[in-house]
């Protein structure tokens, strides 16, 4: 149910409230900004918030993969971990949640996450701010487990059907952390992900390819010195610039 309630002033100093679907507030500088700025630049950020409204509605009831979880090792339910706002300017482009996030509702709740923010050089405050990172996994539910407990990869009817639309909310990104083979063949076609971490300067400084940042991959952060020595400096360097 779309529910909207704006105040809007001429003044840049003054406050400025959002609320947009499930009364979520938003206080994005980005789309305050945008909105104090003269009439035109006022309606497109009023169109931009109902689509966010709409698709954050849209995404948080999906239930397109019902059946396929309840045939999983877990048999759990759908739970759409929904984590960005208009005016973000870095994407996370991630995998999938884990199960600490899938019961938390809240993306990179576990040792993964501590490593990522590790990466990124930021504290959970700034990582989690909606308004400056958005975090657009290939599936935003939980995959499960399969038989071996392992995690089941992202089914791709969730980016089929979601990732384009969720994408078009964030025209101003500025960087793009590409999180593991999944996402980084979507966004940059086929190929290995030590490949394209080890060519990370051909997208840089827009573009950075990562490996997970799962302990699954401790031996192979291990075997490349050079990821931590050269790409993670650049990394956080225009993370500061950005954000």
């Amino acid at each position: 149910m779309w529910t909207q309630r704006v105040r809007v002033s001429r003044h840049l100093n003054a406050a400025s409230y959002f609320y947009i679907s499930r009364n979520v507030e938003i206080k994005s500088s980005a789309a305050i900004h945008a909105c104090q700025s003269g009439r035109s630049r006022y309606i497109r950020c009023m169109d931009d918030l109902h689509d966010y409204g709409e698709t954050y509605d849209a995404l948080s009831a999906c239930r397109i993969c019902a059946d396929r979880f309840a045939a999983t090792a877990t048999r759990h339910r759908p739970r759409p971990v929904t984590w960005f706002r208009p005016g973000a300017r870095v994407l996370i482009a991630s995998q999938a949640p884990g199960m600490r996030a899938h019961k938390a509702e809240r993306p990179f709740t576990d040792p993964s996450g501590v490593r990522l923010r590790s990466w990124m050089n930021l504290g959970e405050d700034v990582f989690y701010d909606q308004s400056k990172i958005a975090i657009v996994p290939m599936a935003f539910c939980f995959p499960g487990y399969d038989p071996k407990g392992s995690d089941l990869p992202p089914p791709p009817v969730c980016a089929r059907t979601w990732r384009d639309r969720v994408l078009r909310l964030f025209p101003d990104v500025a960087v793009t952390l590409l999180i593991g083979g999944y996402s980084q063949e979507w966004h940059l076609g086929k190929g290995k992900v030590t490949e394209r971490v080890l060519g990370w300067r051909d997208h840089a400084p827009s573009v950075f390819p990562l490996p997970h940042p799962s302990w699954r991959n401790n031996a192979w952060i291990a075997r490349n010195p050079w990821f931590e020595a050269d790409l993670i400096p650049a990394l956080r360097a225009r993370l500061s610039e950005v954000l």
